[in-house]
C-alpha cells in the first residue's frame, strides 16, 4: 500500500509541475496557440475540476487550463466567464473549485500560471454569484510561503474558507471569514504535516475532516483539537459526503471507508482497490460513483459493491482534480468531465448512455 501512496503523491506533484510550468510559476508555453476543437478550446485543454450548485438550474461550473466555464441550463449551452482576453485570470489556469454550501453562489479557485508571459494575479478567486463573474481575494505573494495547495469553502458561515499552504507543514491550515481577503491560523498545529484535501461536514459547524497521505483526521472545533482516526489506515486521497446526517465516504491505500457518525469513526467496506474520484447522490446517499483509470463505477449499497458503467472511448479521463459530479435531481445520474480535449458528459440510466455536453467550436 506504500507503494500506492508514494505513486499518487507523485503524480500530484508531476501534474502540477507540468500545469503551472515548474516551481517558478512560469510555463513554457511560447509557441502560437492551436486552433480550437470544441467550444472549450485546443486539444490541449484539460480539466481541474468540476462542481454542480444546488440551484434552480443545477448550475455546472467548471475550471481548467485554460478558462473556466459556466453552464446553467444542464449543460446545453456554455460561457467561459474567466481567463479570456481582458478577464479576471487572463494567462492563468484554474484549479480547486469549491462552492460554500450556507451560500451556493459563494464560490472559491486556485490559479497558477497557464502560459507565459501571463497578466493576470496568481491567487485565490472567489465569486459571489454562482461563477458569473470573478474577483482576486489575495494574490500568493501576499501569503508566507509560496503556492495555495487547495482552497475549501467552510461550513461556518458563508464567507468561510480554507485553505492549505503545504511548505508550512503542520501550521499551514489557514482560515479566511471575509472571503479569502485576509487569513489567520486555523486553530493548532494539525496532527501530521502533509494534507491533500479538507472536508468540512455539512450541518456540523466547525466540524472538519482533514485527510492525506499520512490517514485522517477530525476535528470539532474549527481546529484547535485534532483527533486522528485510528481505524483508517495508510493514506486518503479523497473524501465526499452527498450532504447533512448522510455518509460520508473516503478512498485511500486500503480501499474506499464509509462513516456513518458524522467522521468519528469508519469502517472499511471495500478493499479491493481505491477510487481516484468520489461522489455521492443527495437523493440517495447510499449511492456512490468512483473512477478508476478508464472506467466510471456506481454503487448502490454505500460502497460495499461496485458495476461498471458503459465505457466512453472517445477521450482518455482527466487525471487531476474531481472529474465526477453527482447530478443533484437524480441518484441515476452522473456527470463526467474528461480531458484532452476536454469534454463533458451525462450519465443517464433510463438509456444507459452517456449524453455528450460538448459545446462545437
Amino acid at each position: 500500500m506504500k507503494k500506492l501512496q508514494l505513486l499518487f503523491l507523485v503524480v500530484l506533484v508531476l501534474l502540477l509541475v507540468a500545469c503551472s510550468g515548474g516551481a517558478g510559476g512560469q510555463a513554457a508555453t511560447t509557441s502560437p496557440t492551436p486552433p480550437p476543437v470544441n467550444g472549450f478550446g485546443t486539444a490541449q485543454n484539460h480539466v481541474h475540476s468540476l462542481v454542480v450548485l444546488p440551484d434552480a438550474n443545477q448550475t455546472l461550473v467548471m475550471a481548467t487550463h485554460y478558462g473556466i466555464f459556466r453552464s446553467q441550463d444542464h449543460g446545453a449551452t456554455w460561457q467561459k466567464t474567466a481567463a479570456g482576453p481582458n478577464e479576471p485570470m487572463q494567462g492563468l489556469m484554474s484549479w480547486w473549485l469549491s462552492y460554500n454550501p450556507l451560500d451556493p453562489e459563494r464560490l472559491y479557485v486556485l490559479t497558477l500560471p497557464a502560459v507565459f508571459p501571463y497578466s493576470g494575479t496568481v491567487g485565490l478567486y472567489t465569486s459571489g454569484d454562482g461563477g458569473k463573474t470573478w474577483q482576486l481575494s489575495i494574490p500568493v505573494s501576499s501569503l508566507p510561503s509560496g503556492n495555495i495547495y487547495f482552497a475549501q469553502a467552510g461550513n461556518d458561515s458563508p464567507s468561510e474558507v480554507y485553505i492549505y499552504i503545504s511548505a508550512l507543514g503542520p501550521l499551514g491550515l489557514k482560515v479566511s471569514m471575509d472571503n479569502g481577503r485576509h487569513f489567520s491560523q486555523a486553530g493548532s498545529p494539525l496532527p501530521f504535516g502533509s494534507l491533500l484535501g479538507l472536508l468540512p461536514i455539512p450541518g456540523q459547524p466547525g466540524h472538519l475532516l482533514a485527510y492525506g497521505n499520512d490517514g485522517a483526521a477530525i476535528t470539532t472545533d474549527r481546529g484547535k483539537h485534532w483527533q486522528v482516526l485510528s481505524d483508517i489506515q495508510g493514506g486518503i486521497f479523497q473524501m465526499t459526503t452527498p450532504g447533512p446526517n448522510d455518509p460520508i465516504y473516503a478512498s485511500g491505500d486500503a480501499g474506499v471507508y464509509t462513516s456513518t457518525d458524522g467522521g468519528k469513526s469508519f469502517t472499511l467496506v471495500y478493499s479491493q482497490h481505491y477510487y481516484a474520484s468520489l461522489t455521492a447522490s443527495p437523493q440517495q446517499p447510499q449511492v456512490v460513483y468512483g473512477k478508476l483509470g478508464l472506467g466510471v463505477y456506481r454503487s448502490t449499497d454505500g460502497g460495499k459493491t461496485w458495476t461498471e458503467l458503459p465505457v466512453i472511448r472517445s477521450s482518455q479521463q482527466a487525471l487531476t482534480g474531481d472529474v465526477l459530479a453527482a447530478d443533484l435531481s437524480n441518484a441515476d445520474q452522473v456527470y463526467l468531465a474528461l480531458s484532452y480535449p476536454t469534454v463533458v458528459y451525462h450519465f443517464q440510466d433510463a438509456g444507459n448512455v452517456w449524453k455528450s455536453l460538448t459545446p462545437p467550436v
